[in-house]
Order: C-alpha cells, then structure tokens, then sequence
C-alpha cells in the first residue's frame, strides 16, 4: 500500500499552462524562453502558497528542456525526467533558512565554475532567501552580478524588504500576486473532479476565501475537510465544522448585540461559539472580514463581487449595514484587528475575545476619537427616546425612576429673567455640540456641560468638580470659536462663562440644566 500524496503535492503545476493567477509572470517567461533572451538572476516575491517555487522549478526545467513547447518544459525528456525526480545536478535548491552563512554561499560560489554535465543551465533556486545573513549576501554579490553565461540564480522570498538594494538592484523581479477567490475555486472544483468527490459549492468557495490568496493554502484545508469526512458528499456546514469557523448567522446577531450595548448577549453568544468547539483565532479572522464586508456595503452599491457573498446574504448585510453608523463598523474593525494580532499566541484567548466584546459595547471604555463619537451618539440616542429630570440636590431617583417616583421630584421652573437668546441656545443645543463634529475634544466637552444661569443672567457652561473638559473652553481659541457657535445660533452677541462647581455661590437655588427645564416647560403645554 503506497503512502498518500497530499493534493498540493500530487497535483504541483508541471508546466506554464498549469499555473493559476499568475499569468503576467508566466506570460514573460514564456516569451523570454522563445526569445532566448533568459537573465542571469530572478528575484519572486509574494505571499505564501502563490506559486514562487513552482515557477522556478517549471523555469529550471524550460530552460534546459530537449523539446520545449508552448508552455515551456515537454515534461517526457531525460533532462525534464531527472529535474522532476530531483536526480539533476543542475538544478541546486538550496533553503535560506537553514543555509544561510557565509561558508554555505561560498560553497555555491565553488561550484559555479563548474559547467552543466547536461542541458545548456545550472540554476540555483534559493527559497527565503530574505533569512541569509549580511555577511553571506556580501559574498553573492559579485557572483549574482557576473554569473558565467550558464549559470540562473532564481531567488525567492515571502518578505522582499528585507533584502539589501544591491540585491535586489541585481535581479529581474516578479511580484506573485493573491490568487482570487473565483481562480482558487475553479481550480479546487477541478481537481475534485478529477478526484471524484463530492463537494457543494458553497464550501469550495468558503475554502478558497479562507485560504486568502494561497492555492496551496486551499488545498492543504480542503485536504484537511476531505480526510475528516471520508466518503461522504462535502457540506458546507461540515466544512464550517472541520476548520472551526462560525456561521454568519452568528456574526449577525453579535453585531446587533454590539449595537445594542447587550454584553450579556454577546458574551452568551461566545460561550456557544466555544461550546460548539470553535477556533477563536478563527473566528476573529471571519468577524473582522464579515465587519470589513458590512464597510464596504455601507460605501457603495454594486459590490457583489467583492463582498464574495449569495444574493440572500447580501441583502440581509444591506440591512444589518443600514443600523449602524460606518464611524461605529470601522471602530469596530480597528478593535478585532488588534485582537487578531494579540490572540495568535496568547494562552487566554478566551478573555482577550471577551474584553474585545465589551470594548464594542461600552465606547466609555476608550479614549479614542471613534470611542468619543460613540458616546456622543449614546447621549444623542438618550435625548430622543426620553425626557431627563434633574432631582434636586441630595436626591437619588433617576430619570428612569417609575412616573410615580417621578412625579414626586420637584419639577424646577424657568427664571422669569432667562432671556430669549439664551433659550434659542439652549433649545439647539445639539445643533452646537454637531457644529464640532470636525473637533471631537470639543464636542466631547460640550456634551459634558451644563448650560445654566449666573445671577446676572448670562449663559453659564457649568461642570463636575474633577471634571477638566471645561478647560478646553477656557483657552482662547476654544473659547472664540464657541463664541462664534453662539452668535451664529442666537443672532446676537453672547456674553457666556465656564465654570467647575466649586463656584456654586454664584449660581441662583444651586445648578439647574436649563435643557431639562424646557423639555420640562414643553412636555407641560403637551398636557
């Protein structure tokens, strides 16, 4: 009984026309070989699993192939039979990773003198090639730059800028892109084909995104889903089930949660995440992505193709995209992005996943300006669905106490001196706080304040002992351009003052909000 081929590997392109999404690499090398205008040194970059190697290794054996065709070596000559077998002497891989000192380059630059036994090229393929030391990249150098005519270095790497400029100033470069979702698919669809197995297409595309770009990637997953349900047609929920990824069914109702500041409903819905044996790094993966979808919704229509997604779900996303603001989805994905770097190699996943949850439900737990606009869209949402009474002082009901309770709060009634234009004021007060919507510190500083009255009768900004937003308004600038607010909104000049509590003598019968006294005075002409 033979060993078992893992698909990557049993199905390796053999020749050009085999190689998926890189057909402006292919393409060149292709003429180059027609042309008999091949370079002396090669330089493939690109991310994991797009086909660097493979490339190289297809080239090596163009080059020095008996009876080449349309797409480069013919694959049944004895040169392209023993480069295939690895038995060639001309063909050199050599792994960066493990290789990489002075004295291992130096032993390449040795054997360099030495002509091809057979075929007309020796290649040296050398992968991550990035991991070579200083000391050994000096010591290529000559050699890279001046080969003997016979000789092909083809260097390949994942991380480019790592290497020196005078390495890579000596090579002709070729960027390996991602292969798209569509290209992965296909390819996967036929080789399922070939291996007469059943598979639904939505997993085939499910594996192909997850992969991210990296055929390789893709079949080492869809080998992975193969091996655990042997025999069986391949779902798309089994496949959900193998890689430990969630529904977006899922990411729905956690975002609605989100929205709704419910922790409990989000930390409910991780807890059956986990219990149904869930990756977490995985499923932080595909929340950001579902998060990064619900963005791209919300900029513009006709986006079908890059969302990746059936009709259904893209018209469920349209609806989930329409209940939140985009300043709220992109601080979201700002804080599952960071969780996705910290979470690969932490121990408590779990808790990092929770503390990320509730930073999405709690803006107040951040400082930063998407944080600060979220909490001013809290108190927005406030105002409109009810009215605020402010309990005289020593009071403990609430604004939401029962009306009962209420009703027992005496209600405070308006100065008979508050002037007209301060009551316009007043009365637009969110109009003065979104006039700032450039300026976060200040609009996080005007939702703080209490307008009220001093015994002269101007506009007072009142605030917290401890509470240092009011120091914005005390400089200057911030202090002209509130002014000019003003006397654009009331159409007069405003005389106004900020203060901290600790000035409370010189408030009439203690600090009364004048914004809840007018919905007051308002809500009683209502009855």
């Amino acid at each position: 009984m033979g060993s078992y081929t893992a698909l990557y590997r049993k199905f390796r392109p053999s020749n050009f026309g085999d190689v998926k999404g890189q057909d402006h690499i292919t393409t060149t090398l292709k003429n180059q070989l027609k042309a008999d205008r091949i370079g002396h040194a090669y330089l493939f970059t690109g991310t994991r699993g797009t086909g660097k190697t493979t490339v190289a290794k297809i080239f090596a054996r163009a080059v020095n192939c008996e009876n080449p065709g349309e797409n480069g070596p013919c694959g049944e000559c004895a040169v392209c039979k023993a480069i295939a077998a690895g038995t060639s002497l001309n063909v050199i891989e050599i792994d960066a990773a493990s290789n990489n000192g002075v004295d291992n380059i130096r032993d390449i630059i040795d054997q360099v003198s030495y002509r091809p036994t057979e075929g007309k090229y020796k290649v040296y393929i050398i992968d991550e090639v990035h991991m070579l030391s200083t000391g050994a990249f000096n010591a290529m150098l000559k050699t890279l730059e001046e080969p003997p005519e016979y000789v092909i270095f083809i260097l390949a790497t994942t991380e480019v800028h790592k290497l020196p400029i005078t390495v890579l100033s000596r090579c002709q470069r070729y960027d390996f892109r991602r292969i798209s979702i569509d290209t992965i698919s296909d390819r996967l669809r036929e080789l399922m084909e070939t291996e007469h197995v059943n598979i639904e297409d939505k997993a085939i595309r499910y594996i192909a995104k997850t992969a991210d770009g990296s055929l390789r990637d893709a079949l080492s997953l869809l080998d992975q889903c193969i091996a655990f349900h042997f025999g069986e047609t391949l779902t798309y929920d089994m496949a959900l089930d193998v890689l430990g990824a969630v529904d977006t069914e899922v990411f729905s109702n956690l975002l609605r949660d989100c929205l709704n500041s419910n922790v409990s409903g989000c930390i409910s819905t991780l807890d059956e995440v986990i219990t149904r044996g869930r990756e977490l790094t995985q499923f932080v993966v595909d929340f950001t992505w579902y998060l990064r979808n619900l963005m791209l919704v919300q900029t513009s229509d006709g986006l079908e193709d890059v969302v990746d997604m059936s009709s259904d779900n893209l018209a469920r996303l349209k609806e989930e995209a329409s209940l939140a603001k985009r300043e709220q989805i992109i601080r979201y994905i700002h804080i599952f992005s960071d969780l996705s770097n910290q979470i690969r190699y932490a121990t408590q996943k779990r808790v990092l996943v929770e503390i990320a949850l509730i930073r999405l439900c709690k803006p107040a737990m951040d400082q930063d300006n998407a944080a600060i606009l979220g909490r001013i869209d809290a108190v927005e949402k406030q105002l409109e669905e009810g009215v605020f009474v402010t309990a005289p002082a020593g009071a403990a009901q609430s604004a939401t106490a029962p009306e009962h309770v209420r009703s027992a709060v005496p209600r405070q009634v308006l100065p008979p001196s508050l002037p007209e234009d301060v009551r316009k004021i007043v009365q637009n007060w969110r109009k003065v706080i979104d006039s700032f919507s450039n300026d976060i510190p200040m609009a996080n500083a005007l939702v703080r304040a209490k307008p009220t009255l001093d015994n002269a009768g101007n506009l007072v900004l009142k605030y917290d002992n401890g509470d240092f937003s009011y120091e914005r308004l005390t400089r200057e600038q911030g202090h002209e351009k509130l002014r000019q607010c003003l006397n654009d909104i009331s159409g007069k000049e405003i005389t106004f003052s900020v203060s901290e509590s600790a000035s409370a003598e010189e408030f009439r019968d203690g600090t009364i909000d004048l914004r809840d006294v007018i919905k007051m005075e308002i809500v009683e002409e209502d009855e």
